[in-house]
């Protein structure tokens, strides 16, 4: 299996499955001198942890990182550095009533009829649980970024029909770790939590958006060709387990428009150059432009629910497959750490890239 890497100058290539023994990670091209602090790594992987509330899955796991090499004294040394979180709550029997079956909506048949074997154990290297790692990573390239003053806040902003569609604000921005669905308006939150539970009780999953707010990148980040900013940030979006669309700036609501209403128009203040709207999205031609980053990923309702449901196997025999096991009603909430992380890979790479290899 190829393509397991992520980057061109700060480079990750993650590995573990499932139920395996361990998931981890290899980050190269982080620069010697950063601060890594182990704490900031572990309460990122807190946010996306299994079991950390009653509308998530029940999987118990620590995931606690442990750093093999690329750190010494606290600090970044420019060797790779490598990272493990062991796998402790693996509850594979749960599992062997698919073993020869295809779930809908599944990898099970394209990975079958790819490599001609599935580890079926939880989806195995298709599972969400790989993005541990990338949570892992993206912790690094976020201290790496807070050291440029650059910050990444996530957010669900809709599940469902029930949307939060206004401004986040800084006052607002506490608010998302003060609930399990993580919305920024409490009032809000309850609504989509009590429709999550809802939906778990009648065996089904539900889906929604995840939002991203990137602030303080500075202009001229980002390759104008193949490698565009917003390019770059869409393939990161779209390889997370169930993304099925991405949109920045004013995105498909922007076709609505007229040019003279969509055009920003710029102006300098502050000793710096500024947009009066942001349309654009903090990028244009592919390149940051300064202002900030925004932009939305859509999550379909997890493939798996507690419901029976008709497929085949692989004797192309008909079959039923059962609803049972630890899984997501809705991604949503734990899907926001992981956006975080790949957006904070994608604007960490791209900052590298303009930069020197020493802090």
């Amino acid at each position: 299996m190829a393509n397991n890497s992520f980057g061109e100058i700060f480079r990750i290539s993650s590995f573990g499955e499932s139920h395996g023994h361990a998931l981890g990670v290899v980050i190269d091209g982080c620069p010697a001198g950063l601060d890594i602090n182990i704490d900031f790594i572990n309460e990122e992987l807190r946010k996306r942890r299994p079991g950390q509330s009653a509308i998530v899955t029940q999987r118990k796991e620590p995931d606690q990182a442990k750093i093999l090499s690329g750190v010494f004294e606290g600090k970044s040394i420019g060797t790779p550095i490598g990272i493990v979180i062991e796998n402790t709550n693996q509850k594979s029997k749960d599992y062997s009533h698919i073993a020869t079956k295809f779930r809908p909506s599944h990898a099970d048949y394209t990975y079958q009829t790819k490599y001609g074997l599935r580890d079926y154990r939880g989806g195995g290297r298709s599972s969400a649980r790989e993005t541990v790692a990338r949570v892992a990573a993206g912790a690094i390239a976020k201290l790496l970024l807070k050291h440029y003053g650059i910050s990444l806040t996530a957010y669900v902003s809709r599940v469902g029909n029930l949307e939060w569609s206004d401004k986040l604000t800084p006052k607002l921005i506490p608010n998302i770790e003060k609930n399990p669905v993580r919305c920024p308006d409490l009032v809000m939150a309850q609504q989509m939590e009590n429709l999550i539970r809802d939906i778990r009780k009648q065996g089904d999953t539900i889906g929604g958006v995840v939002s991203c707010q990137i602030e303080n990148v500075p202009p001229g980040i980002g390759e104008p060709v193949f490698d565009k900013l917003h390019a770059d940030l869409a393939k990161a979006m779209m390889s997370i387990n169930a993304a099925k669309g991405f949109e920045y700036g004013s995105g498909f609501e922007g076709t609505k428009m007229k040019g003279s209403e969509h055009n920003d128009e710029f102006y300098f203040e502050n000793d710096k150059i500024q947009t009066r709207t942001n349309y654009s999205g903090g990028i244009q031609g592919g390149i940051s432009n300064g202002m900030p980053i925004y932009f939305n990923v859509a999550f379909k309702p997890v493939a798996t629910i507690m419901q029976d449901q008709e497929s085949i196997d692989q004797s192309n025999e008909k079959v039923k497959v059962e609803g049972k096991g630890r899984h997501d009603p809705c991604v949503l909430p734990r899907a926001v750490p992981i956006v975080e992380a790949m957006a904070a890979l994608v604007v960490a790479d791209h900052l590298l890239r303009s930069k020197t290899s020493k802090l």
